[in-house]
C-alpha cells in the first residue's frame, strides 16, 4: 500500500473556545494536485498552518509521507513548502540574496542549478538584485513561489497563489505547477477561483465552518450535482410557460422571449428537445449549459451538506 503523501486523522483547532477545523480526516495521494476549497473563514488556512507546522494542533494527527508532523518535525518541514495567502517577504533583501540562503533554514545546501531554474520558469532574473519592498504584487507571489519551492519539497501547498494576479502570469503559474506535478510533486491547492480549481484538481475537498462537508473527485461531483440548462430564445414572445413545461424547472424571462429549463444530472437531453418541438414553439435559437464547479460549491455551502 502506497503511503500517503499526507494523511489527516480527526483534526481540531480552537480559538478562544471556537473550533476553527472541527474533527477534519482525508489522505492526499503522492503526485496528486488536491483542492482544499471553501469560503472565507471556513477553516482552511488553519488547517495549512497546522500541516505547514507554524500553527500548533489541537487534537489529531497530521502525517507527511507517513512521518508525524509534530515527533518528526525535522523532515516533515523538509518535506512541505508553503506559499501562504497573505505576502510575507523580507523587504530589504534582494530576490538573489533571499532565495540563495533560504534552504538553508531546513538544513538543505543551496542547488545552484535548481535555483536558477526557478528563476527562469518564474520570471524573476530581470529582477533579482531588486529588493523586495519595490517589487510589484506579482513579482512578490512569484519569488513566493521561488521560496516555497527553493529547498525541493515533496508536497507544495499554494494558499490562494493567484490573488491579485494578472491573467498571463496565472497562465505562467498553472504551466509551471504542472510541470513540477509531472516531476513528482504533490499539490495541495486553495482559490477562490473555481475555474482554476476544476481545471487543475483530480479531487476537491470542501469546508465550511470547520467541517470537511465534502470530498470527492472533481468529475463526480460535476456528474452528481452539475445540472445543466437549455436557453430557448423564441422569435415572439410568449405569456406564460406552456402547461406541457410544468414538470420541468421552468423560468420565463420578463419580456417573455427567453424561456431557461434546468435539466436534472440523469434527463436526457434529447427527450427535452422533442417536446419543445411538439409544443410548436416559435424557436429561434437554444443554446445548452452545464453547471461548473463554482455552481457546485455554491450549492453545498449555501446549504452546508453534500448531498448526491
Amino acid at each position: 500500500m502506497t503511503t500517503p503523501a499526507l494523511a489527516i486523522q480527526n483534526l481540531t483547532k480552537e480559538y478562544d473556545g471556537t473550533r476553527a477545523v472541527n474533527d477534519i480526516s482525508f489522505t492526499i495521494a503522492p503526485g496528486e494536485i488536491f483542492g482544499l476549497l471553501g469560503p472565507n473563514g471556513a477553516g482552511k488556512s488553519t488547517t495549512i498552518n497546522m500541516i505547514g507546522g507554524v500553527t500548533h494542533i489541537g487534537s489529531g494527527t497530521i502525517e507527511i509521507f507517513g512521518h508525524d508532523n509534530r515527533r518528526d518535525y525535522r523532515n516533515t518541514r523538509r518535506m512541505v513548502g508553503v506559499m501562504h495567502q497573505e505576502i510575507v517577504i523580507d523587504n530589504f533583501f534582494t530576490i538573489d540574496q533571499a532565495l540563495r540562503f533560504h534552504s538553508g533554514y531546513y538544513g538543505v545546501p543551496d542547488d545552484v542549478e535548481w535555483r536558477q531554474n526557478l528563476i527562469e520558469r518564474l520570471g524573476l532574473k530581470p529582477h533579482l538584485h531588486k529588493v523586495m519592498i519595490k517589487l510589484s504584487g506579482g513579482l512578490k507571489r512569484r519569488f513566493m513561489i521561488a521560496k516555497a519551492l527553493i529547498h525541493k519539497p515533496r508536497l507544495l501547498i499554494l494558499d490562494e497563489p493567484t490573488a491579485g494576479v494578472d491573467v498571463e502570469l496565472r497562465h505562467t503559474l498553472w504551466d509551471f505547477v504542472r510541470d513540477i506535478n509531472r516531476q513528482g510533486t504533490t499539490i495541495l491547492l486553495t482559490t477562490h477561483y473555481l475555474e482554476e480549481a476544476e481545471q487543475m484538481c483530480g479531487r476537491i475537498a470542501i469546508m465550511h465552518h470547520g467541517n470537511l462537508i465534502a470530498l470527492q473527485s472533481t468529475s463526480n461531483l460535476l456528474k452528481e450535482l452539475g445540472t445543466r440548462s437549455i436557453l430557448v430564445y423564441l422569435e415572439k414572445p410568449i405569456n406564460q410557460v406552456p402547461e406541457n413545461l410544468c414538470c420541468q424547472v421552468a423560468e420565463l424571462n420578463d419580456e417573455g422571449t427567453t424561456l431557461q429549463l434546468t435539466l436534472s444530472a440523469n434527463q436526457a437531453t434529447g427527450e427535452l428537445l422533442k417536446m419543445l418541438c411538439e409544443l410548436g414553439l416559435p424557436i429561434a435559437d437554444i443554446e445548452t449549459k452545464r453547471a461548473g464547479l463554482e455552481d457546485i460549491f455554491l450549492q453545498i455551502t449555501q446549504t452546508g451538506r453534500y448531498t448526491p
